[in-house]
């Protein structure tokens, strides 16, 4: 066997087949290869050795192992102890999980879990994908089996493995290529743009599964199978939904919408009243950083806007952004600047985050090198109007939102300047008219129509 994988190992060349091994120790599947069980040096606990002998380029393998090394430090996440290789395989080793696939455990139920069981479940699933996400790593291919229990008892934690399809992306990258399993792919996967939200979509299909015993889209084919997900509607209707709280109902369908930009991250997610415990603490979202960086760079018109938008929001929907406002640690001015935001994310770097330069994006907010905002400014600067779109309320909240954009923000503008504001052509002004009332101002329905934004998709419409 060779030495542990680094930069002088030599990857010119490509691999046999990917056999997963021992159905005890690994992923639950009946292979043909011997697995060596090794004892860890400090705690004699067993690990196990994943074996790839499937054709896969060199660099998915390179990729897995990069991943898994650059990952560290969640309790549920599987632990990388070395990777090697000898002239035939590689092996990469973990520490042993025994208690067996969620899976399984689920088909032990009899199908599905109690609404409380399945809170501790998908808190854990959320948990650590919130800590894959803020390192910039997508995993691409969450369903049970891939989460294992570290032992049999009842209440033994779990751990995400399996990081072969996974990848690392930038804040504000996109991936195209088709990966993962039929019933957990998000549509915007078979549409091949998407990121960090068709995980989100993956850890929906999981919780209706724990919550009601069957898929959530189902067809005999692969093919009927993303149709349903491209094209059918969860079914919230039949037994047993109709015992399900309407938290848990909602909280599933706010994952499995098929606009991605109006899915709950993973920290929202957790930050949910189906799952909120005031006890544990949120970990720190990328998206305030995505969401900061628009603001930032908006113009004026549109930061009063979303100022207003902001002021509409009950204090039990502003509780995600209390919370990151304070991971944040303002001054004793109640005020942010760069430097919070550098030190909170540098707070939670792994080699990971380094990897797929998610610290890039703190270049981006260097208009806050210059001055600092409050919580009522970053409220503004951190919402996004897409996932409010989502919310049962979403009519009220912009009635009232607009009531104080009236007040405090709405003033004359003329069809080029509004269409300047949302970067579009002159071929968009006779729609763009409809939005302005006699006054010279935004209608209601011009407020939210541009909070929302447009994209005309006539290659003509673009303002340069």
């Amino acid at each position: 066997m060779g030495g542990i994988l680094g930069p002088s190992t030599s990857w010119g060349r490509r691999l046999g087949k990917v056999i997963l091994v021992t159905l005890a120790l690994l992923r639950g599947r009946k292979v043909s290869s011997k697995i060596n069980l090794w004892p860890s040096r400090s705690s004699l606990k067993p690990r196990y050795i994943w074996q790839m002998t499937t054709a896969i380029s060199i660099e998915d393998v390179r990729r897995e192992v990069k991943i898994l090394k650059s990952l560290s430090g969640h309790n549920h996440l599987i632990t990388f102890l070395d990777a090697c290789e000898d002239a035939n395989n590689v092996y990469i080793v973990m520490e042993l999980c025994e208690g067996g696939e969620l899976l399984d455990r689920i088909l032990s139920r009899g199908g599905r879990y109690t609404e409380e069981d399945a809170k501790n479940i998908v808190v854990q699933i959320l948990s650590v994908v919130a800590f894959c996400h803020l390192q910039g790593v997508v995993h691409r291919d969450l369903k049970p089996e891939n989460f294992l229990f570290t032992s049999k008892r009842e209440d033994a934690d779990m751990k995400l493995i399996d990081f072969g399809l996974s990848d690392f992306v930038k804040p504000d990258g996109r991936l195209n290529d088709i990966v993962g399993s039929a019933y957990y792919v998000a549509p915007e996967v078979l549409h091949r743009s998407y990121s960090l939200e068709a995980d989100i979509w993956s850890i929906g299909v999981i919780t209706y599964i724990l919550l009601c015993g069957s898929r959530p889209f189902w067809a005999r084919t692969e093919s009927g199978i993303f149709r349903a997900v491209l094209r059918a509607d969860p079914s919230f209707d039949d037994l047993p939904w109709s015992t399900v709280s309407p938290e848990a109902k909602d909280f599933v369908k706010r994952l499995l919408n098929k606009d991605y930009r109006k899915r709950m991250t993973a920290v929202q997610a957790l930050s949910h009243p189906w799952l909120r415990d005031g006890s544990r603490r949120l970990p720190l979202d990328i998206l305030i950083y995505k969401l900061v960086k628009l603001y930032l760079h908006a113009t004026p018109f549109r930061r009063a806007a979303m100022k207003a938008l902001s002021k509409a929001l009950t204090e039990n929907e502003l509780f995600y952004l209390r919370a990151q406002f304070a991971l944040l640690e303002p001054s004793q001015d109640g005020r942010v600047g760069l430097d919070n935001f550098k030190v909170a994310l540098m707070r939670n770097a792994t080699d990971a985050m380094r990897e797929s330069r998610v610290q890039e994006i703190v270049n981006l907010l260097e208009p806050l090198a210059l001055r600092r905002i409050d919580f009522e400014e970053f409220c503004g600067a951190a919402i996004s109007t897409h996932q409010l779109e989502a919310l049962d309320r979403w009519e009220q909240i912009a009635c009232v939102a607009f009531e104080h954009f009236e007040r405090e923000g709405n003033r004359v503008i003329s069809v080029e300047e509004l269409a300047r504001e949302l970067n579009l052509g002159s071929s968009a002004y006779s729609i763009l008219k409809e939005w302005i009332r006699g006054d010279g101002k935004l209608s209601f329905l011009g407020y939210t129509k541009f909070l929302h934004g447009v994209t005309l998709r006539s290659s003509n419409t673009r303002h340069n």
